[in-house]
């Protein structure tokens, strides 16, 4: 697999792709990091490495925040404005699916439209801060009207899978928390918990995302 990486001007500053890519791809998914974290989360490096294989490139997409060493993410309309250049970068002539983690889930819904998307990844969706469901961004992730793909742990602090109404697909990844995480005493091994997002969002993006040109390769 030949990875590259590339340094984006943005105006927010530097952000770096990592590009992840497949041999004869069928779609690209473009995906970003969360508000305190960085593309070496494990859920992304496990899509990065498990996609290409499969024909999808994973483009992991760092924003400027993070490249200046900052800890703490600037505000949401910051990180649409660079994730949209780095979205443009991205090879015209395959369908485009934008994601991301928590923050990044957000500014990849709110985007989807702007930048052309084909489907939209949810990885771990901030419904509400914690402990207040009230203050519900279900709006946001609507708002992207794409086909969209919500993967949530099972004891997400930000949003049970329960708690997403019935017209969001969900996939459930037992025993996760936020980060996707198990705990070390539970009945599911880590490494089987990633294989849960790896699995479901490959038959997503086939399925939903670039089923059209998957079905026009194979005829």
């Amino acid at each position: 697999m030949r990875v590259e990486e590339e340094l984006v001007e943005t105006p927010r500053g530097e952000g770096r792709l990592v590009v992840h890519h497949a041999v004869d791809p069928v779609a690209v998914l473009l995906l970003s990091h969360g508000a305190g974290g960085g593309i070496e989360a494990i859920d992304l490096v496990a899509l990065a490495e498990a996609l290409p294989p499969q024909g999808v490139t994973v483009a992991l997409f760092e924003q400027p925040w993070r490249r200046a060493g900052r800890k703490i993410a600037t505000a949401p309309a910051t990180l649409d404005e660079a994730f949209v250049v780095a979205a443009g970068l991205m090879p015209s002539d395959l369908p485009l699916i934008v994601g991301g983690r928590s923050a990044g889930a957000r500014s990849a819904a709110r985007t989807a439209l702007q930048v052309g998307a084909s489907g939209c990844l949810a990885l771990s969706f901030p419904l509400h801060p914690p402990g207040k469901p009230e203050k519900s961004r279900l709006e946001e992730l609507h708002g992207a009207e794409v086909t969209t793909l919500v993967v949530q742990g099972e004891r997400d602090t930000m949003g049970t899978p329960s708690e997403f109404p019935d017209d969001v697909d969900v996939c459930v990844v037992p025993y996760a928390d936020h980060s996707l995480k198990v705990p070390k005493r539970a009945p599911l091994e880590q490494e089987e918990a990633l294989a849960i997002v790896v699995e479901a969002t490959l038959e997503w993006v086939v399925r939903e995302a670039a089923g059209d040109v998957v079905g026009n390769q194979s005829a």
